[in-house]
C-alpha cells in the first residue's frame, strides 16, 4: 500500500499520488497518461495532474488498482 509520508515531490497536488515503491513499469502511463509522468533521471512514475472529472476518476483508480507493487495511493483528500 503506497505510502502518503513517502510520495515523490513532483506529484500535483491532489488524492492521488505516487510513492517510493514505483519499479518504472510503465502501467499507469499506458492507463492513464494524461495524469501520469516519469521522472527519467529517477526512473519512476509521478501524478502529472489530479483527474476532475469522472471518466478521468476512473481511469486513475484503474491505475491505482492495476499497480503491481502499490505505489499508488489515494489520501482521499
Amino acid at each position: 500500500m503506497a505510502d502518503l509520508k513517502d510520495k515523490y515531490p513532483e506529484n500535483a497536488p491532489g488524492k492521488f499520488y505516487v510513492d517510493s515503491q514505483c519499479i518504472d513499469c510503465d502501467l499507469c502511463r499506458e492507463t492513464a497518461p494524461d495524469f501520469f509522468g516519469r521522472n527519467d533521471d529517477g526512473g519512476y512514475s509521478y501524478v502529472l495532474k489530479q483527474p476532475t472529472t469522472q471518466e478521468e476518476l476512473d481511469l486513475c483508480t484503474e491505475a491505482l488498482e492495476g499497480c503491481p507493487v502499490e505505489a499508488i495511493g489515494n489520501d482521499g483528500e
